[in-house]
């Protein structure tokens, strides 16, 4: 069963942000479009370089009204200990949820249960807590934050233009198409 427009499932953890630490949960995301990238766990080896990836994309991200959440299942305590040692993480200013009870990773269906790890994960959510798009990846291969920030423009501009679809590789700016028999055999 896909994940695609299934409903938030209400959550409380705990994050590091901005050097305190803060309380996020479900009703925080009303409103508001959101992202969630899980990753296996702090002071590993990809994760960092995906974290710092997503930290120099983060203000286009927020110009675009989109929060960001790194999830993985450590504490908010291990997240801290990492921003204030790794170069890359420190550069991270977007919160890092901690879920080392698995109520994230079980619900956004990631948890690999034998290691108590996330696979990474990433999901959009939009303001009505409806997840829009997600992907998966086995935990060898690394995400690339301007692709997801393209996904992530291309669902902010079907939500805001019914009747429009965003073909492959769309970018900001270009044509988009309009779903008709018109066009049924003709692309």
């Amino acid at each position: 069963m896909s994940l695609i427009n299934t409903q938030l499932k209400p959550f409380k953890t705990t994050a590091f942000v901005d050097g305190n630490f803060v309380d996020v949960s479900d009703a925080d995301l009303k409103g508001k479009w959101s992202v969630f990238v899980f990753y296996p766990a702090d002071f590993t080896f990809v994760c960092p370089t995906e974290l710092e990836d997503l930290a120099d994309h983060y203000e286009e991200f927020k110009k675009l009204g989109v929060e960001v959440y790194g999830v993985s299942t450590d504490t908010h305590f291990a997240h801290k200990a990492w921003h204030d040692t790794s170069p890359a993480i420190g550069k991270v200013k977007y919160p890092l949820l901690g879920d080392p009870t698995h109520v994230l990773s079980n619900n956004f269906e990631v948890l690999i249960p034998e290691e108590g790890l996330a696979l990474r994960g990433t999901f959009l959510v939009n303001p009505e807590g409806q997840i829009k798009l997600y992907e998966i990846h086995d935990n060898g291969i690394g995400r690339d934050a301007s692709e997801l920030l393209r996904k992530v423009k291309a669902a902010l501009y079907v939500a805001s233009h019914p009747g429009e679809v965003c073909p492959a590789k769309w970018k900001e700016g270009e044509k988009t198409l309009a779903p008709s028999l018109d066009l049924v055999g003709k692309i």
